[in-house]
């Protein structure tokens, strides 16, 4: 629990939480926002005694519970720094029956309910006691090699544990986006671990599937999205099939939204909003800033801009530019993009100053080129068609020289329409010449090919209109949304 939280923050989220109440129902037996107790419960606002008092007298409570519920937080973090895990018979004994007396207090409990929530409790504590202990084990396992690791995993039931495995597949995510390879060790050992692990046969089903989502992200992240596929077959048979054994201690929502990423790679959007929406009503861990971009991202593969933008724009205030620069970035790039494709070019020159800021503290290559692009986009939508030009002319040669055909194909159309309306074929016949490299290129979608076979055609014979280009610039856009989609010359 958070050492750095007020004791009586925590005793008020322990009462609440004990007793079965939603933050937004005390709230109204409270006559408060639900956002006042969450801030009580998170230190971000002052909570007395007399006050807490009052407040757990309208889950029919006496004033005594308080001092119980701090008593029992008290004990639970003294056994949490001092590491005393498995707790002796008699502790555990001695705080079930605290919670028990707290959850009997409330006026309205009843037996029947009593003993449930002193279960999910002790549940709880053990967990957290089992994530806790298992960081020495697994910085241990991490620094060897792994052929090292398989060996410790083998060798000793130290290491067969279910909080390892999870610990296994949180570094698999980690590494991710810097080393696929890593990622796929991380999460075929994990798998291992959920294999050996020493838990009831369900939950073992339970957890490999948990496992198994990790290496059908990693393979995802590879860029191997049929093999994805087909592990994400498997992991979902095996979290269903352990799913009477499942104690709640894996993240639901965690599995959701790794094949929800899947499906947006796959170009299936109406999927993947499905998931992103199981996965916002189960999530308990913080997932829902990340949830809202593939939420955003699933909408622009649809062409539903407004939702897109809506999506982001109540994503942005859930991250910390400090902490997580990189995530910022992509939303307010994705929410800039959206705008530009909604011709809500006022709104998206607002925003560009601030995207340009961050990209350059990022200083990566291609958010800088990827901005320009936007800039000069808004440019030219904006009437300033000489920034516009020169935007869209160093876009073009940037993607050329990177080799990314897609992007290429695409920039350079919109430079062609400028120039076309222009009146300027040479410079037009010169950019069908610089794209030819794409008639080679790997893994092009059919329909851009198509796309831009007909353009350079036209260029070379100098027939290109701008209603022409237009055209080829709109259906490389839906082409990007839809794998499937086939040019009609």
């Amino acid at each position: 629990m958070p050492k750095t939280l007020p004791p009586l923050a925590l005793a008020l989220r322990f009462l609440r939480e004990a007793l079965g109440w939603r933050a937004n129902e005390l709230a109204d037996a409270v006559g408060v926002s639900a956002s006042l107790i969450t801030d009580y419960e998170g230190g971000r606002k002052t909570l007395g005694r007399e006050r807490l008092e009052e407040i757990v007298a309208s889950m029919g409570v006496p004033g005594q519970s308080i001092d119980d519920a701090l008593a029992f937080l008290e004990k639970v973090t003294a056994q949490s720094r001092s590491r005393l895990y498995p707790l002796q018979p008699t502790a555990a004994s001695e705080e079930l029956r605290r919670i028990e007396r707290i959850v009997k207090a409330a006026a309205s409990a009843t037996e029947q309910v009593v003993r449930p929530l002193v279960v999910h409790l002790s549940l709880e504590l053990r967990a957290a006691l089992d994530r806790q202990e298992v960081k020495v084990t697994w910085e241990r396992v991490r620094r060897k090699q792994p052929a090292e690791r398989r060996k410790l995993i083998r060798r000793s039931s130290e290491y067969r544990s279910w909080a390892l495995c999870e610990a296994a597949c949180a570094e698999s995510l980690k590494v991710a986006p810097d080393s696929a390879d890593q990622a796929v060790e991380y999460a075929e050992l994990a798998i291992e671990i959920s294999r050996l692990a020493a838990v009831e046969d369900l939950f073992r089903q339970r957890l490999q599937g948990y496992a198994e989502a990790h290496l059908g992200n990693a393979r995802r992240v590879h860029g191997n999205l049929r093999e994805a596929d087909a592990i994400f077959g498997r992991a979902r048979f095996l979290w269903q099939a352990g799913a009477l054994g499942d104690p709640g201690l894996l993240d639901e929502a965690r599995m959701l939204s790794l094949e929800a990423s899947l499906r947006i790679d796959q170009h299936r959007p109406a999927e993947a909003l499905k998931l992103v929406d199981q996965a916002l009503a189960v999530d308990r861990n913080g997932l829902a800033k990340h949830l809202l971009i593939k939420r955003g991202r699933a909408l622009e593969q649809l062409g539903e801009y407004d939702g897109a933008i809506a999506a982001l724009r109540q994503a942005v205030p859930l991250f910390d530019g400090l902490q997580e620069p990189r995530l910022l970035f992509s939303v307010r790039f994705n929410l800039l993009n959206n705008l530009c494709h909604l011709r809500r070019f006022e709104e998206a020159q607002a925003l560009l100053p601030e995207v340009r800021t961050q990209a350059e503290r990022l200083g990566q290559e291609l958010d800088l080129v990827r901005t320009l692009w936007l800039e000069g986009w808004v440019a030219a939508g904006l009437g300033g068609r000489k920034e516009a030009v020169a935007s869209l002319e160093q876009v073009s040669r940037e993607f050329i020289r990177l080799q990314i055909p897609s992007d290429a194909a695409l920039a350079s159309l919109e430079l062609a329409v400028l120039y076309l309306e222009e009146g300027r074929a040479a410079e037009v016949r010169a950019l069908a010449l610089a794209l030819a490299w794409i008639f080679d290129a790997e893994g092009v979608h059919p329909g851009t090919l198509a796309a831009l076979r007909l353009f350079c055609q036209a260029a070379k014979q100098e027939t290109a209109t701008v209603e022409l280009a237009r055209r080829l610039v709109d259906f490389l856009y839906r082409a990007q949304r839809d794998p499937e989609l086939r040019f009609e010359g």
